[in-house]
């Protein structure tokens, strides 16, 4: 059977995430889907695998809420191996931002949503825009739009950190930019807060984008948060833009660091993999050599110690 991955959130107060976790748990598990899901009193997060069959199932289930009736689910081909397990859990926010006293309901507060069609329509009229991408530093090394400025985000919490480096955008015409449009809901508000004139955001992300036009005005493949790491729409056809960091050969392969006090991402070609380098610097390489011997020291301390506390 074909497998499908639905991505989707929805900003509305829920009044016991608790109940809805265990609710969505239920659904999940009969349905046989993996993935997880994000529940906060703001609202739900969630991005889940199983076959087509029970995927739209579990649309059609959700969307007969008059709460989440227009809730937009965003696909893509599965593997069913894209999730090793299912996670509900219930967080503070739907996507972590720690605004804490500058905290804001997108429901109220936010920046005009921008179709995927009116976007192409930019580019194809040249018109002067800057697309700031929302994601992670590692999400945009394989990809991202033409025009754009890409923060040095280790994390999206770290948005207020890299305001000054967006300042000199506050009088341009702005679209912000992420995976499935979730984050910027408060990305696109949090500029329009703190001066920026014309934002918008991208409606459903960058995914609703690649669907319609998977081979304009984006460059490379796209990230996702899953086991597939990496996905297109154009089958393999764009120009692959990110290189190994190790050797600098063309390649979308990533990795999680290897030294266990690190786990940072890292892109790695197939040759540099196969031939052992599996961390993401020369400085976790060393630390990840020197490892058993720092742990054997630590055995015969504590081996010594217990050893002097018989005595």
């Amino acid at each position: 059977m074909k497998n499908q991955v639905i991505l989707f959130y929805k900003y509305t107060r829920i009044n016991d995430p608790e109940a809805l976790r265990i609710q969505e748990r239920a659904r999940c598990e009969r349905l046989d889907l993996t993935g997880r899901m994000i529940i906060a009193h703001e609202g739900i997060n969630g991005t889940y695998e199983g076959t087509i069959e029970n995927t739209e199932q579990y649309i059609k289930e959700l969307t007969k809420s008059d709460q989440f009736k227009d809730v937009q689910f965003k696909k893509s081909s599965g593997t069913g191996k894209s999730f090793p397990k299912l996670s509900i859990r219930v967080r503070p926010e739907i996507v972590s931002l720690h605004l804490d006293g500058e905290d804001f309901n997108p429901t109220n507060f936010t920046a005009p949503h921008l179709s995927a069609d009116e976007l192409h329509t930019w580019y194809e009229n040249n018109d002067d825009f800057v697309v700031i991408d929302m994601r992670n530093d590692y999400e945009h090394w394989v990809g991202h739009f033409e025009k754009s400025v890409l923060p040095n985000l280790e994390n999206f919490r770290d948005l207020p950190k890299i305001l000054p480096e967006l300042e000199h955008l506050k009088d341009k015409k702005v679209l912000t930019v992420c995976t499935g449009g979730v984050r910027c809901e408060k990305a696109s508000g949090y500029l329009l807060k703190h001066g920026f004139k014309d934002v918008h955001q991208l409606d459903g992300g960058i995914v609703t984008y690649m669907e319609k036009y998977p081979t304009k005005n984006f460059r490379g493949a796209m990230y996702v948060f899953d086991q597939r790491s990496v996905i297109d729409y154009d089958n393999g056809e764009h120009e692959i833009i990110s290189v190994c960091s190790a050797c600098g050969d063309k390649t979308e392969r990533y990795l999680d660091c290897e030294y266990q006090f690190c786990g940072a991402k890292a892109l790695r070609c197939d040759a540099c993999m196969d031939g052992g380098n599996t961390t993401c610097s020369k400085l976790c390489k060393l630390h990840l050599r020197i490892l058993p011997t720092i742990k054997k020291w630590r055995t015969i301390k504590r081996d010594i110690k217990r050893s002097l506390s018989r005595t």
